[in-house]
């Protein structure tokens, strides 16, 4: 009897090793799994590089308004040095007057 269990046991065993250890079905499901994470890496891919093109983007707006600040400054120290020269040749002006 326990002979008899022993050649039963040894052969499902042997059959168990002959077959794989790994089923069709679950080469199948690691597949796509596989398959599903190369996707969502594209995915996330696609997602990182539309970022980085709307990043590009506003650094560029960024500069163009930073471009017009400078340019919008450069104006009015302009403004401010002629209003300072009429200023200062209305005080000369009324200077003169007051000599007199």
């Amino acid at each position: 009897m326990i002979k008899k269990a022993l050649k039963v046991s040894a052969i499902v065993l042997i059959l168990g090793v002959a077959s794989g250890c790994a089923s069709q079905a679950a080469i199948d499901a690691a597949q796509s799994t596989a398959d599903a994470a190369a996707r969502d890496a594209a995915a996330a891919k696609s997602a990182a590089e539309a970022a980085r093109a709307a990043a590009d983007g506003a650094a560029q707006a960024a500069s163009s308004a930073q471009r017009t600040a400078d340019q919008a400054l450069a104006a009015a120290n302009e403004a401010q040095a002629c209003c300072d020269a009429n200023r200062d040749r209305l005080e000369r002006m009324f200077q003169r007057t007051q000599s007199k």
